[in-house]
């Protein structure tokens, strides 16, 4: 289905409006009108883009605004912008290889944090017994925040289980916890304080929750200023300035637009019947309902979700996505389809 315009809550499809349930605008904030007026206001002061190196003689304050920013928000000693969550997770894995001796990662983790010699962290329900061994080796563990299809938090409790002969290093991809999880949003990261792990790094994409294109690093600051003199950041543009720029100013809009979709989800929660088919958490604005034809009877009443293939061959895969911006009766019309078509 193609649109000509971006898709909040609502959707116009062949000049017929459906309700609209997808898409990863999890704070509503692309619509935002205050949070545009921002964007523009610093589009106006930065320009729409800035393509020399983070590395020039020419620093631009609202790079370093903006990591201030998110490194108090995150809750992390630094934090550093890049143009994606893509590069974000790739250039943490370039930076942690060299220090590695082997890597491990859990189900279904994102591309960013893939590479080519990483090893299950489960064979089976069981710990990959090269982790249990007495070998003395530094690791490194590449895991989702929220794994694919699921709605609640990572389970890192098992690390514990890891000999004790392992130096850990913990790389989690929060793109679909930025923003959502946490106090005010804040994710996982700061909560992670298991005491096998010797360092933990948060990579996330900055165009789901927060509304703007680019990517994060957060960690130490030992770590991010190695990443500031790897070669792939030194020959990268940056994020856009203003939409660095932006992230500080809309701090009070993130936390009402977080405050907003928490409501929607409390109310979700109370008025939803609970059952095997509907998969859901009240602290996580996603939906899989798993009910055989459930697309096309929400599709006859005008309520369009998402629907893909995550992976190659795998089956097709259905996503109700809740964010800030609906309505209550958005919300009920949600509701009342999935209470009506448990079975």
């Amino acid at each position: 289905m193609e649109v000509n315009q971006f898709p909040d809550r609502t959707i116009e499809i062949n000049n017929e409006e459906y309700l609209y349930f997808g898409g990863t605008a999890y704070l509503g904030l692309p619509t935002h009108s205050a949070f545009q007026k921002l964007l523009i206001k610093n589009i106006l002061r930065w320009g729409t883009a800035y393509g020399s190196s983070r590395s020039a003689n020419i620093q631009l304050t609202a790079y370093e605004e903006g990591e201030r920013f998110l490194a108090d928000f995150i809750k992390a000693d630094a934090a550093l912008t890049v143009s994606s969550g893509m590069l974000a997770g790739k250039l943490v894995v370039e930076a942690v290889t060299s220090e590695t001796n082997c890597f491990f990662h859990f189900p279904d983790t994102h591309t960013a944090l893939k590479t080519n010699n990483s090893l299950p962290f489960y064979i089976g329900e069981k710990l990959n017994p090269r982790l249990l061994d007495h070998v003395k080796e530094k690791i490194t563990i590449l895991t989702d925040s929220v794994p694919s299809f699921q709605v609640k938090p990572i389970d890192l409790s098992t690390l514990n289980l890891i000999s004790n002969t392992k130096e850990i290093t913990l790389v989690v991809d929060e793109s679909h916890s930025l923003g959502i999880l946490g106090t005010n949003g804040c994710g996982i990261f700061s909560t992670i304080n298991l005491p096998t792990i010797k360092r933990k790094v948060m990579i996330a994409s900055l165009g789901k929750a927060f509304g703007l294109t680019g990517g994060v690093i957060a960690s130490d600051s030992n770590f991010i200023n190695q990443i500031k003199t790897q070669d792939t950041f030194v020959s990268s543009a940056g994020m856009n300035a203003a939409f660095s720029q932006t992230m500080t100013d809309a701090a009070g809009i993130y936390l009402q637009q977080h405050q907003k979709l928490k409501d929607n989800l409390d109310y979700i929660n109370t008025h939803l019947i609970k059952n095997k088919t509907i998969h859901f958490a009240p602290d996580y604005p996603l939906i899989y309902p798993r009910m055989k034809g459930i697309n096309a009877v929400l599709h006859s009443n005008k309520i369009i979700i998402t629907t893909f293939k995550y992976t190659a061959g795998e089956k097709e895969l259905n996503r109700i996505v809740i964010t800030a911006n609906h309505k209550k009766e958005d919300l009920d019309a949600i509701i009342s389809i999935l209470n009506q078509n448990q079975f």
